[in-house]
């Protein structure tokens, strides 16, 4: 593991051994403060790529829009926290609490939050900036992968304090204990425990450990400590405080040198973190530790090189920066990591990684990773047959050490497909397998009675429909692995209930719905409603999980009628305006008739139009939805971007293509919004080139590969690895390449 560490600080030794003039880097096309306002909920601080740390601001706790603890519309900082969610529209984590201020040591949030401008503030990639204005703060934050550095400058003739507020929690969030120990005088130890997203289980392990060490630059000249809002002598915290409500202050006489704080992080122990902190930051240099964080976004960045619009890199590049920042590393410098049976375990081989939102990420985010960073992609298989050893089934949707089981399917499997036939080793095969069987298999989560009735009544359980479509994909996954394991009765049974979508298709409207015990389609039918209460879907309704079928799209086509039909329904979606009721969930958003492109279900129609040859239609639905819901603004989000899928999109969309069916190992042709990328996957780099490109010539007119006329509607990740040349002729308007070659497709029925 102190492989990782010396590239990090061999890194920050290069940046800050150079005396030669700045050139421009890709991290300068960054902004994080994209996403920070409307549904976006990103956060805008100092992390480093898949890295344990996000050190970030906390502006608010209260509402949805807070799931990140910032939102751009606030004019207050609370504090800063060194764990936090990046786009999701659930919240947890926002520990261990640091606030500066200047005056009488302040114990309450009312006293120490203070107001700030976006005028002052800067974030970059591992950095971030702000002027606390109510006590005249500049507050600085970088972060190594398992550390967070601050400096903060105070005013030179003002007291300095810097509250640690351990009872600092999300309205979610239940904090159980935390502990404090003074090491002398300028170091802190301790712990917090808390309860949030992550339910308590027969399974698993649901608390959150988290251990801290902080260390500061200077001796505090004197503290504070509070427990359970009564002060306490301070003298008692040398023998060690407990309790689910510890403050404590140190202040520190005025000077005009800024005060430096180190603060080291783990799921294991406080001796970890000591350990962290001593590998990661053993220096007092904040310069040089923000600088190697940026050499580490610059190196992952620069994995994908691009040129064209200013405006469109910078949506570009912080949507590859939004991708990189999760899933996070979640094993100490010594390999330990606290796994999902809550007991310290040890990562041999490989780094483990935590906050898998694999629901949304197997769509695009995990694919972006085989090509960009396939270690990362073996790292995440051996992580999820970690957990697997840990509790019996793969993840869902894993959050430190708790599984939150939130969203529907099993889809570690398509990830781990992926990763197989792409050629991505590094782990056990048939153990992977057996471990996808086995949640496949379970009888939680309605598969018992898909088990039983061959599919998923809908007055049995709830978002029946939903649920079933996506353990139909998953199947599909399963059945493909068995094959080329050998299971061949696996491979059948599982290909069938692959199949199992069309029961769910009601001739009568066209559309999926759902059928009870006694095989009845539900009526009345509205094919627009959504909920979170009693309803057959989740997060979206009929007219968007109706086309997801993404492993037997032909089969689908033929469902509805053909290829004119079928591209007729896809037209409908997109152009007829529909009202979902007012017990629609709010993070159905990005709405384009009835196409909702704040939800992961939608994300793959606009491609949809090219099994069918109608390759027009897909580059003007792409077109459309990148001009219309990507920006550079803090609202440039349309939806939560659920870490990093709705960014891993942008990154595909522009390149040209995007993986409808991610096991598969295909991307479909859209049209790029770029004018060039070169992508560094193979031993010869792959290159796209948009000849002729220009605000006015938005379209493909015709495709070659290799300097050769293309046909086909897609190409393959071989494509890539093998330095392929795609280019794609631009115009005015949109062309179909006449007797085309759809891509492949199951065709199960």
């Amino acid at each position: 593991m102190m492989k990782e560490f010396l590239s990090f600080a061999a890194a920050a030794l290069v940046l800050a051994g150079c005396a030669r003039e700045k050139t421009a880097e890709v991290a300068d096309l960054v902004d994080p403060m994209i996403g920070t306002g409307a549904h976006g909920h990103t956060f805008p601080g100092a992390t480093t790529p898949f890295g344990m740390v996000q050190l970030s601001p906390d502006t608010g706790l209260e509402g949805w829009d807070w799931c990140s603890g910032y939102h751009y519309t606030d004019s207050t900082i609370i504090g800063f926290t060194h764990t936090h969610l990046s786009g999701t529209g659930r919240s947890d984590l926002m520990d261990v609490m640091l606030m500066p201020h200047t005056g009488a040591p302040k114990l309450s949030p009312e006293e120490y939050t203070s107001a700030f401008s976006h005028d002052d503030e800067v974030a970059t990639p591992g950095y971030y900036k702000v002027l606390l204005k109510d006590h005249g703060v500049t507050a600085e934050l970088t972060a190594t992968p398992r550390a967070g550095f601050h400096r903060y400058t105070f005013p030179a003739d003002s007291a300095a304090n810097v509250i640690l507020d351990l009872a600092h929690h999300y309205a979610t969030d239940s904090v159980i204990n935390t502990t404090l120990t003074a090491v002398g005088d300028s170091v802190l130890t301790g712990a917090r425990f808390s309860r949030g997203w992550g339910e308590p289980g027969e399974r698993f392990w649901s608390d959150q450990h988290i251990y801290y060490a902080i260390k500061f630059s200077r001796p505090f000249s004197s503290s504070t400590l509070a427990v359970a809002g009564e002060g306490v002598d301070p003298s008692v915290a040398a023998a060690g405080v407990k309790g689910p409500d510890v403050k404590f202050v140190a202040s520190f006489e005025p000077s005009a040198e800024p005060l430096l704080v180190k603060v080291g992080i783990s799921a294991v122990s406080e001796e970890n973190a000591l350990a962290n902190l001593a590998a990661e930051i053993p220096a007092w240099d904040f310069d040089g530790a923000a600088a190697s964080a940026r050499a580490l976004w610059n190196d992952e960045l620069g994995k994908i090189k691009v040129e064209g619009p200013e405006d469109a890199k910078r949506i570009f590049y912080t949507a590859m920066y939004h991708a990189m920042t999760t899933p996070y590393l979640y094993n100490d410098v010594n390999g330990e990591y606290r796994g999902s049976d809550g007991k310290v375990h040890k990562a041999e081989g490989f780094n483990n990684y935590t906050v898998l939102s694999l629901w949304d990420t197997f769509r695009a985010a995990n694919p972006l990773y085989t090509i960009t960073n396939p270690k990362l992609a073996s790292d995440l298989v051996n992580s999820m047959l970690a957990q697997y050893d840990e509790y019996g089934l793969l993840p869902v949707w894993s959050l430190w050490s708790s599984e939150t089981n939130c969203m529907i399917g099993y889809h570690a499997i398509p990830v781990i497909v992926d990763a197989y036939f792409k050629g991505i080793g590094g782990f056990d095969a048939e153990k992977a397998y057996q471990a996808m069987k086995t949640s496949a298999m379970q009888d939680d989560f309605g598969i018992d009675l898909l088990k039983k009735y061959g599919y998923i009544p809908n007055d049995l359980y709830n978002r029946s429909v939903a649920t079933a479509l996506e353990y139909c994909y998953d199947d599909w996954c399963v059945s493909r692995m068995a094959e080329a394991l050998g299971h061949k009765e696996d491979a059948r049974y599982f290909a069938e209930r692959a199949a199992g979508y069309a029961k769910y298709f009601d001739p009568e409207f066209g559309l999926m719905n759902g059928v009870d015990s006694k095989g009845r389609f539900r009526r009345p039918f509205d094919p627009a409603f959504a909920s979170y209460g009693e309803c057959d879907w989740i997060e979206g309704n009929s007219l968007q999980f109706s086309f997801f079928v993404p492993h037997d799209v032909s089969g689908l086509i033929g469902l509805m009628g053909g290829n004119e039909k079928f591209d007729a329904a896809i037209d409908r979606l997109f152009t007829e305006a529909v009202d979902p009721g007012d017990d629609a969930p709010i993070d159905i958003s990005g709405i384009i008739g009835g196409y909702a492109h704040g939800n992961e279900p939608s994300h793959h129609v606009a491609y949809l139009h090219n099994y069918t040859g109608n390759y027009a239609a897909t580059q003007r639905r792409v077109r459309e939805i990148a001009d219309s819901l990507y920006t550079s603004a803090p609202d440039g989000l349309c939806g939560n971007d659920d870490c990093g899928q709705m960014s891993a999109w942008y990154v595909f969309s522009a390149l040209g293509f995007y993986p409808v069916n991610p096991a598969e190992g295909v991307y479909v042709l859209g049209v790029p919004l770029l004018e060039s990328a070169t992508i560094k996957a193979g031993e010869k780099p792959f290159t796209m080139k948009a000849v002729g490109f220009s605000p006015e010539n938005r379209y493909v007119t015709g495709v070659r590969l290799d300097g050769k006329p293309y046909d086909k509607l897609y190409i393959t990740h071989s494509d890539i690895l093998r330095g392929a040349e795609l280019e794609f002729v631009m115009g005015p308007e949109p062309k179909n390449i006449p007797g085309a070659q759809v891509p492949p497709s199951a065709g199960l029925r």
